[in-house]
């Protein structure tokens, strides 16, 4: 088209769109009623428009000025020629005319579409699209801000989830505070800028297990003694959970093989083949206690209900209470080898299973069926576990004269087959996290010191870093950042994104437990030895070799005051001996 038709195209376009302004001004007629056939074509064309001007909210005023192509595709479709082909057409279109200009005034959804309808509609969209059409019209701007859509967008973001829609009146607002705070939380991750503690520890002991859930950290010493902190409350005076021992003597109890905690249970595995369970909501004293006739070799607690799995010697037992109360025990199971590494597979519904691994043999252990193979390979050997709801994922070390290199399976509890063989490194993969990872990826530790991401999708490693000196003992991952421990006691974040470390922090022995949310994180050393040979544990120099260590990071923007506040002051004013120093507070600080 050149300059001259274009200006006269313009010049019939405003001539009409006055004439037809004119006219409504005039006389303002009823809205027409839709009959059945047309009102369904008019639907459909209002919902087709829709998702056009949707598209376009965000555009350029260059790229939506495509109404002028439109008119002059109707003023061909005037002419004599085509109105003669066309017969009664000219009708329809003096109809589209007037709809299109209608809706230069008043949005679309005022005419037709129910506000209900029209809630729908924007549901498909996110944060920047809402905003976008926000600036569309000022009844746009009404069924963009709608508390449904931004309440639905805080609970798809995983903010307040446990909150409903009448909490607040203004979810828009508390969306914007949720991703402030958020972003806040991630600087301080990546500027390690928060307050650092470090748990009490037991004198005259040596750390043995830890596991923590949710800010509650649970450990268990050589002494026999269980304690429990809640890094939530920033209460670090731990109490003991009392055993059955009757022994008089101290120091006779056997030690701590093994601790889990989950958000209402307490489990801890002794060296002589008791268990305890503790409830903690109830007390300190335990609600169970089971018997087994060797040393327990693993033990299992579901993180979603109360479900306990151990395996000594041959056996592998699932305890569980009835609707009464009373544990008992829900199935009993027969494995061929001693059992290396055993876990609950979550959301499983009435009947428990798990997953158990002795030697090259791996298990699938259903309550209501017997036990299954569900990988053998004879000389390959299990060096990991770790489950999800569908999926159970595990490393094989390859001997024997065909060497096809150290692999990690993926296998599907549902079909119990195998989905996927990841990796070919030389070193055995010591640790491996699918349940925390995000989805369609893993994250695997290996003895050849590098840190491995894994893309479920495609079966491929997406990142490989080298994180530490020896080999890698712990290791998670979330949707931008990788936390490592390593045999050498070194704890490194990462930001896998950009393939950058943020900060590392050593300590003196192995890193065995990793556990972090969006504002806290845990660590936990464990040494190798938990009897120290040729040394005395009263001795404060020697203790503090050879006892371990467990820190807690706390991140949130509303606790960075307690930064500023050293562990030593906050002891209460009945300690007497100070927290990490043979010196006596002769004023200790309160407790604010």
């Amino acid at each position: 088209m050149d300059d001259h038709s274009l200006d006269e195209f313009r010049r019939r376009w405003q001539e009409e769109l006055a004439q037809a302004q004119a006219l409504r001004k005039r006389r303002r007629p009823r809205r027409p009623e839709v009959v059945p056939g047309r009102g369904e074509q008019q639907a459909s064309g209002y919902l087709a428009l829709a998702q056009g001007l949707l598209e376009g909210a965000g555009r350029p005023p260059a790229a939506r000025a495509t109404r002028a192509e439109r008119q002059e595709a109707v003023s061909r479709s005037r002419s004599p020629p085509a109105r003669e082909a066309a017969g009664g057409g000219e009708q329809l279109v003096d109809q589209l005319i007037r709809d299109l200009n209608e809706m230069d005034d008043v949005p679309f959804f005022d005419i037709q579409l129910p506000y209900e309808l029209a809630i729908n509609i924007f549901q498909y969209l996110d944060r920047k699209e809402l905003g976008r059409c926000a600036q569309v019209s000022k009844t746009w701007k009404v069924i963009a801000e709608d508390e449904v859509l931004w309440y639905r967008l805080c609970q798809q973001e995983g903010h307040l989830p446990e909150s409903s829609i009448s909490d607040y009146s203004c979810w828009k607002l508390i969306f914007q505070e949720c991703r402030a705070k958020e972003h806040m939380l991630r600087t301080n991750w990546k500027n390690r800028k928060g307050a650092v503690s470090e748990l009490e520890h037991i004198p005259d002991a040596v750390l043995c297990d830890v596991h923590s859930h949710d800010g509650v950290v649970i450990a268990g010493y050589t002494s026999g003694d269980v304690r429990v902190w809640d890094t939530r409350t920033w209460d670090y005076t731990a109490p003991f959970l009392e055993s059955d021992y009757e022994e008089d003597e101290p120091g006779m109890q056997p030690y701590v093989s093994f601790v889990r905690i989950n958000s209402s249970l307490a489990v801890a595995a002794y060296e002589d083949g008791f268990l305890n369970i503790w409830d903690l909501r109830t007390g300190r004293y335990p609600i169970h206690r089971f018997e087994h006739d060797a040393r327990i070799q693993a033990l299992a607690l579901s993180q979603e209900d109360a479900t306990v799995a151990t395996a000594s010697a041959f056996d592998v037992v699932m305890l569980c209470p009835n609707e009464e109360g009373y544990w008992q025990i829900a199935a009993e199971f027969e494995v061929q080898k001693l059992v290396d590494y055993l876990e609950i597979v979550p959301d499983t519904g009435r009947y428990p299973v798990a997953v158990a691994t002795a030697g090259d043999l791996v298990y699938l252990l259903k309550a209501e069926d017997s036990a299954r193979t569900l990988h053998y390979v004879y000389g390959q050997p299990v060096t990991c576990l770790d489950v999800s709801a569908n999926q159970a994922a595990f490393g094989v070390k390859s001997l024997g004269w065909v060497y096809e290199g150290n692999k990690i399976l993926v296998y599907s509890l549902e079909a119990e087959r195998c989905l996927s063989k990841l990796g070919n490194a030389l070193g055995d993969f010591t640790c491996v996290n699918l349940r925390d990872s995000p989805p369609n990826l893993m994250v695997s530790g290996n003895m050849d010191r590098r840190v491995r991401i894994h893309d479920l999708r495609t079966d491929t490693i997406a990142l490989s870093i080298s994180a530490h000196q020896l080999g890698v003992s712990s290791v998670q991952m979330d949707d931008w950042k990788i936390v490592s421990g390593g045999e050498e006691g070194l704890v490194s974040v990462w930001d896998y994104r950009m393939n950058q470390k943020l900060w590392e922090v050593h300590s003196r022995h192995p890193v065995r437990h990793i556990s972090f949310n969006c504002h806290s994180l845990i660590t936990a050393h464990v040494p190798y030895e938990r009897v120290v040979r040729n040394a005395d544990l009263d001795n404060f120099v020697t203790h503090r070799r050879h006892r371990g260590l467990i820190q807690a990071y706390e991140f949130a923007v509303d606790r960075l005051a307690f930064q500023s506040t050293v562990p030593i002051c906050r002891s209460s004013c009945d300690t007497i001996p100070g927290y990490n120093y043979d010196l006596a507070l002769a004023f200790p600080c309160d407790n604010v």
